[in-house]
């Protein structure tokens, strides 16, 4: 059994009035194994983000089950952290205390707190900017910050939420590279929502793509032990093989009624 297992889950969103409602997620199994790289992809709307959410354990399936390391999932846990697309920091703390918030709860003395702090500053490449406000940090480096105080946690699960969606392309591609070193230095299990192929075949161990709404996982590819130049030939049929799941499944219906 892995990490974490979902067993025939649907997600419906109902109106006020809870006579209708919009089915999201259809009957979506899979399991994921401790220190995965696992990148779900799909069209917008296919319920990508509310999977990593019931994961989370911010929202609760309509039918199914989830657990994690076999203890069924109702609520949020510092085991499984996300990372969002927003960086969601405090603006009137400097970039050391925007990480040592994360450890308010460990029991840990000031002092311990600022060490582990700076420990994953330095992993991410901003121990020179401990001191700095967010206002004055850049969009790439206030997601660094973002990760540096989610990997501070200690988490056993990172859920990264389309988190470099927002940055410029040459940001985003310098994250992607930084986040896959520090996967491979910290070897934590991570589900990653995102909308590019390429993204996903750089950072994944595995890629699962699902359906338009409802969504459904509807093809799966292992890349364990692949070579990640996207210039390959490997990597470029993939990419092509996935390029043509994707357009099928946004051939299919957006939503449907109950």
């Amino acid at each position: 059994m892995g990490i974490i297992e979902v067993k025939s889950v649907y997600k419906v969103y109902f109106n006020l009035k809870g006579d209708t409602g919009r089915i999201v997620l259809k009957d979506v199994s899979l399991s994921i194994e401790a220190n995965e790289f696992v990148c779900l992809i799909g069209p917008s709307g296919c319920g990508k983000t509310t999977l990593l959410n019931l994961i989370a354990g911010f929202e609760k399936p309509t039918r199914g089950e989830l657990f994690f390391k076999d203890r069924q999932i109702f609520a949020p846990s510092s085991e499984r952290a996300v990372v969002f697309q927003e960086y969601s920091l405090f603006p009137w703390m400097n970039v050391l205390k925007n990480v040592e918030f994360s450890l308010d709860r460990n029991n840990l003395s000031s002092k311990e707190r600022s060490e582990v702090a700076m420990k994953y500053l330095d992993l991410v490449g901003l121990s020179e900017h401990w001191n700095h406000r967010p206002n004055l940090l850049s969009g790439g480096m206030k997601q660094r910050v973002a990760i540096a105080r989610t990997l501070a946690m200690q988490p056993e699960v990172i859920l990264m939420d389309e988190p470099f969606s927002n940055l410029d392309e040459q940001t985003k591609s310098d994250l992607d590279e930084e986040i896959l070193e520090i996967w491979k230095k910290d070897r934590r299990t991570v589900v990653f929502v995102t909308h590019s192929i390429d993204e996903a075949l750089l950072l994944g161990t595995r890629i699962m793509v699902f359906s338009s709404s409802p969504g459904r996982i509807v093809g799966e590819w292992r890349l364990n032990g692949k070579t990640r130049d996207l210039m390959s030939t490997e990597m470029l049929r993939l990419k092509r093989e996935i390029l043509e799941k994707l357009r099928s499944a946004r051939s299919g219906k957006i939503g449907r009624r109950i």
